[in-house]
């Protein structure tokens, strides 16, 4: 497999459909000016031979045949961040003639706390930003010292979240490893990305969606709440929805909850799952001729994982989806 930048025009051209792609937490971005569809999903040592952890790229222009992989970032020497221990959830977003690549990076070698002070080892996780001048990167770190969320938190998936005064926010995943009911923040940004420019605020947490509570049994063991890939969307009539997933009996969900305010502080109420059986880590994405679409992953573990895409209905005031689009799984 080649693995050059996604704009070395050099690389010769290998074509895949999503059955042939590992992929996990998968991310689309709707490039009009090259009517390009580009796949952002994590590159690990184990499954692409590259020498430490990073972001890889595939390139479409009908959703069915793709082009790739092609590396985008991968984690520099001399950061907070070990090259080896993963690079998940990437995500990349158009803001101010930039591209802005959010990426959860990890550090297990620094230990933030153990056992019996905690009841579970926390170590150094949480959302980096790099910024690059095209989707096809190369993406360069704004922040080399620690992750944009507080450097004593286990957090990861954050999202870019622009409000009606036009201010950034990452909004993240606070780990359950920590807190062992998952929750939603939201941290504010500086204007240009490169730093948290506040305190975190609390969203809602994960028990909070009652589908999960419902299927709880009493147990001797942690009743942990897992809290996962958070996206942002507006409906057509104006409603702030967010997408997340978590877990039921059956394995991964992807869900939706939707703020009653309108605005990212909420009050926040949850809605039904919108995709069960091991699925989940959803976005939606336009196609270009208008049309919603929600890619995610199924199953949950890996290297099975395979991206999914659904056909979406948008209503005044949330998202549903209509159908499984296997034409373009196999």
């Amino acid at each position: 497999m080649p693995y050059n930048n996604a704009s070395d025009t050099s690389n010769p051209k290998n074509v895949h459909r999503l059955i042939d792609i590992p992929a996990h937490d998968p991310f689309v971005v709707s490039h009009k000016e090259t009517d390009t569809y580009y796949l952002y999903t994590t590159g690990i040592p184990e499954l692409t031979g590259l020498e430490r952890c990073g972001v890889l790229v595939y390139k479409s222009r009908d959703l069915l045949d793709w082009e790739g992989p092609y590396v985008v970032f991968v984690v520099p020497d001399g950061t907070w961040a070990h090259p080896l221990h993963g690079t998940w959830a990437p995500e990349v977003h158009k803001y101010h003639d930039k591209y802005y690549l959010f990426v959860t990076l990890h550090n297990r070698d620094r230990i933030l706390a153990e056992p019996p002070e905690v009841w579970h080892t926390n170590h150094l996780r949480g959302t980096s930003i790099a910024v690059a001048d095209s989707p096809e990167g190369p993406f360069e770190l704004l922040k080399a010292d620690g992750p944009v969320t507080p450097s004593t938190f286990m957090t990861l998936d954050g999202t870019l979240y622009v409000d009606q005064d036009e201010k950034p926010w990452m909004v993240y995943c606070h780990e359950w490893i920590q807190v062992i009911d998952g929750t939603f923040e939201a941290i504010p940004l500086k204007d240009d990305l490169s730093a948290a420019a506040g305190d975190p605020q609390h969203l809602f947490k994960a028990s909070d969606a009652p589908w999960i509570n419902a299927e709880r049994k009493p147990d001797v063991k942690p009743a942990v709440y897992v809290s996962d890939g958070c996206q942002l969307y507006r409906t057509k009539s104006g409603h702030l929805v967010m997408l997340w997933s978590s877990y039921n009996n059956d394995g991964y969900v992807q869900t939706i909850a939707r703020s009653k305010s309108g605005r990212l502080e909420g009050p926040w109420e949850q809605l039904d799952p919108l995709v069960v059986g091991d699925s989940g880590h959803g976005m939606l994405f336009k196609t270009f001729e208008g049309e919603w679409m929600l890619i995610l992953h199924h199953p949950f573990s890996t290297p099975e994982s395979r991206a999914k895409i659904y056909e979406i209905e948008e209503t005044e005031d949330r998202f549903t989806v209509v159908k499984a689009r296997a034409d373009l799984h196999s």
